[in-house]
């Protein structure tokens, strides 16, 4: 549920440092912590309330199950507050244009059959290969980035060594 947020810690403390989010996915963890306050909230205040109704709490299984997700988006609604009172959006505009970092579109072509294909790289929650959004944090993502047009990136994948060369950049 939690969409674009690149975590940083340190291990000593384990304290959150910042939550790095592109626009569109502040947007979109706004967007779905509205929803969970103003629709899912109140839905399970209401399963409570029914499940209440019909008697000894006791055993009733609808009252511990709707107690249960409440305690759980209870939860999530604190995390994803917490997400936000860190969060730091990423300017687009600030980032290097002739290298391989995170926003960066980049179009690569596979060096052992000469294939080419384009990805944008995103936080590893926004990664969505159907829309060619490919996550910092796999091992693609990481084998990119840094590169500059006309690099070869040589990346480890299960079935061995792939070699990209990088051929467009962009934003």
């Amino acid at each position: 549920m939690l969409i674009g947020i690149l975590l940083f810690y340190t291990p000593q403390s384990r304290e959150l440092m910042s939550t790095y989010l592109t626009q569109e996915g502040l947007d979109k963890l706004k967007a779905d912590l509205e929803r969970l306050k103003r629709i899912d909230r109140p839905a399970i205040s209401h399963q409570i309330a029914e499940a209440r109704d019909k008697g000894d709490l006791s055993e009733n299984a609808e009252y511990d199950a709707a107690k249960e997700a409440q305690g759980l988006l209870e939860l999530k609604i604190s995390k994803m507050e917490a997400v936000l009172s860190d969060a730091v959006v990423i300017d687009e505009s600030k980032l290097d244009t002739d290298r391989v970092l995170i926003l960066t579109k980049v179009k690569l072509k596979n060096q052992a059959n000469g294939m080419e294909v384009e990805y944008t790289l995103v936080p590893e929650n926004e990664a969505d290969l159907k829309a060619k959004k490919i996550s910092v944090e796999s091992p693609i993502g990481k084998g990119l980035l840094g590169k500059k047009l006309g690099d070869i990136a040589e990346i480890q994948v299960p079935n061995g060594v792939v070699k990209f060369e990088v051929v467009g950049l962009g934003r």
